[in-house]
């Protein structure tokens, strides 16, 4: 029976984690299909400038990756000392990089005076999108989901591009030497 990866993730013994995602229907990631002849190289592109895209927003690293005809691998450090740091405003501004936030978020960032309800409020949602910058999945989540839906728009169909959710494996301190 498999785990549910917030039982899996162990920053105390790791901040190094192994993830891998699939695609489905022989799909190509990227390369040269010899069957159809068609070339999908240029989509390596979109996956190295949506990882680091998201490594400038994410309080995770790409510490190593590979990116195969149907699969990619991804080698993500967790910087929960830097996403600690972090100030209201600049969770706020890297959250609505990808998200359009909230209108209290916005109100903030505008400048306009918010009551004692309405800031208790924004710590807690603050405090939920420091969590998710800082999370495996949000992470992959964002980098799969857009990546689906370029492929899928330009192969001209619909469905799922990834098998699944991706495999996500903690490296152990042994890994780094």
């Amino acid at each position: 029976m498999t785990l549910p990866r917030s039982t899996q993730i162990s920053l105390d013994a790791t901040p190094y984690y192994h993830c891998v995602s699939r695609c489905v229907r022989r799909a190509f990631l990227c390369g040269r299909d010899a069957k159809s002849g068609k070339d999908y190289e240029h989509r390596r592109r979109w996956i190295e400038a949506r990882m680091h895209k998201l490594a400038s927003i994410f309080a995770l690293d790409n510490a190593a990756y590979a990116v195969m005809s149907n699969h990619t691998h991804i080698v993500l450090y967790i910087d929960t000392y830097t996403a600690n740091s972090w100030s209201t405003i600049e969770i706020i501004e890297r959250w609505q990089q990808l998200f359009k936030g909230s209108a209290l978020s916005q109100r903030y960032l505008r400048g306009e005076a918010l009551d004692a309800a309405e800031l208790e409020k924004l710590q807690e949602v603050t405090t939920l999108w420091r969590e998710r910058l800082t999370d495996i999945s949000w992470f992959m989540r964002c980098l799969n989901e857009s990546i689906a839906r370029q492929a899928n728009a330009e192969d001209n169909c619909t469905g799922r591009f990834w098998e699944g959710r991706f495999k996500s494996q903690a490296l152990p301190p042994a890994w780094l030497t």
